[in-house]
């Protein structure tokens, strides 16, 4: 920090990849969305605005016309083409690439050839019959079904385009990517330390930026990233540990920085352990957990306890949709409880080190479900961050675990699909939540298709296979080094091209 050349460091969690569709980790995308320019970035409102694209339009909500800005260049001097996306969904939509956000591609027509069912068998295609590249800055996508929110996900960190170098040798790229954004990578990744950015001086785009550079550095501990901000050896924190937030807001004054949120935090069951497949024993679960205590112990009583499963700045929000089900109440809980039969075995609770506060308010879970259930023997399990996805990807979890989900894009399609779909992660399946949710992604009219997600949002509520827990409240801070600092709700995060250095 303060290094005098006009760059600045921030610290967070070690990515678990740099290739933009591999990963659905934030910690990823505060570095890819530095480095990359997708066709649609979010606005300051969450709309969706045009970034590398000049228009993305369609009539009928399934057919979508894109149009590139011509004259863009990755950070090679390779130009930025139609090609240059068709060529990178192409690669992440793939099976056997077995990228991160594959599943992020399932809206494009093709997909299903690219992904047979049975993983040992050879996929039919290798590219996406619905995308149609129609000429050096222009493609035609068809997506499966009509989908109103495409312009939204296609701020999605996964939809970046990929240089020609890079699809050629996907592991060399995720020690260093090329991109089209305003930052270039300044030498590798150096792993568990430091990805290093600096300006790009062939940046033409609308975020050209106020700095030289950014450094994201690495900790595995979010305490010793709050003690490296108030040294100044830092510049940015976005997440300073709640313990400390106290502390922060008294020493830091207007250098604190609080905001909004969308990143929610779950606890989700593996169905596919049949312990688990009672609602009754998920909703005594749930009515067992004292949200508001535990954000009053933990939290400082800043977040905010969840009444529905949908965050409060995501449109679609409900006051209360969840009602009784999110509601503590330990003695609904026993009668729940016994009716679905109590249970048996170890109860393990998993979570990842990412930070201090989850071992603590998984020990005041436990501590309610051994004084209101009786149950007795629980084990926790701390996961390091970057092994977390693949665990609950491979479904080897034997118990709740913790999960949170920042918004990829303002809609209430994100979380619902996305986390009670197909494919989710606790092996739970409704086909009426389903066809709500296809329903809603059809309509043209917003406010018809929030009704259908929130009718699906019932569903899911009515059988909690996932319990929603609280909405986190966004506690960074910056030093006295750095000015300018905006840190947005949703998955661009900390606007680094608008940070000034003194």
């Amino acid at each position: 920090a303060g290094a005098g050349d006009g760059t600045f460091t921030v610290g967070h969690s070690e990515p678990d990849h740099l290739v933009p569709a591999n990963t659905t980790s934030s910690y990823s995308f505060d570095v890819i969305t530095e480095l990359f320019d997708n066709l649609m970035t979010l606005g300051t409102d969450g709309q969706a605005v045009p970034l590398a694209a000049e228009s993305v339009t369609s009539d009928d909500q399934k057919v979508w016309t894109v149009k590139v800005r011509p004259g863009q260049k990755f950070h090679n001097g390779e130009p930025v083409t139609a090609q240059s996306f068709a060529d990178a969904w192409n690669s992440a939509a793939y099976g056997p690439n077995a990228m991160g956000a594959n599943s992020y591609f399932s809206y494009i027509k093709g997909y299903e050839e690219m992904n047979p069912e049975d993983e040992d068998a050879k996929p039919k295609a290798d590219t996406l019959s619905g995308v149609e590249v129609t000429g050096p800055d222009a493609m035609k996508v068809t997506l499966n079904a009509p989908f109103s929110q495409f312009p939204l996900l296609l701020t999605y960190p996964a939809y970046a385009p990929m240089p020609k170098a890079g699809l050629k040798d996907l592991k060399a790229f995720d020690e260093h990517p090329i991109g089209n954004g305003p930052y270039m990578m300044d030498g590798n990744w150096e792993r568990n330390k430091q990805v290093k950015l600096v300006a790009f001086p062939g940046y033409a785009g609308p975020r050209k930026p106020k700095n030289k550079g950014v450094t994201w550095k690495s900790y595995s501990s979010a305490d010793t990233a709050y003690t490296d901000l108030r040294a100044g050896r830092i510049d940015v924190l976005q997440t300073i540990p709640a313990a400390k937030v106290p502390e922060a807001k008294r020493l830091l004054g207007d250098r604190f920085l609080a905001r909004k949120m969308s990143t929610t935090d779950y606890l989700g069951f593996p169905l596919f352990d049949k312990r688990f497949d009672n609602p009754d024993l998920r909703k005594a679960i749930s009515m067992v957990i004292d949200r508001q205590g535990i954000n009053k112990a933990v939290y400082n009583g800043d977040y905010f306890p969840a009444d529905s499963l949908i965050p409060s700045i995501i449109p679609g929000h409900r006051d209360n949709a969840c009602g009784e089900p999110c509601t503590y109440d330990p003695a609904k809980a026993k009668q729940l409880f016994a009716k679905a039969g109590g249970f048996k075995g170890t109860m393990e609770l998993y979570f990842s080190n990412a930070q201090p506060t989850y071992a603590q308010w998984m020990q005041i879970v436990a501590n309610s479900l051994r004084d209101n259930l009786g149950i007795t023997d629980i084990q926790f399990r701390q996961v390091p961050a970057s092994d977390y996805f693949s665990m609950l990807r491979e479904h080897s979890e034997k118990g709740p675990y913790r999960q949170n989900w920042e918004a990829d894009y303002p809609s209430p399609q994100n979380y619902l699909e996305n986390m009670w779909g197909p494919d989710n992660r606790m092996g739970w399946d409704s086909k009426e939540f389903n066809d709500l949710i296809a329903q809603a992604n059809r309509s043209a009219d917003q406010q018809q298709a929030l009704a259908l997600y929130n009718q699906a949002e019932d569903i899911a509520i009515q059988e909690m296979p996932m319990i929603p827990l609280w909405t986190w409240a966004g506690q960074g801070g910056r030093s006295e080094n750095v000015d300018h600092v905006t840190i947005t709700p949703f998955s661009t995060g900390l606007v680094a091209t608008d940070v000034t250095v003194k």
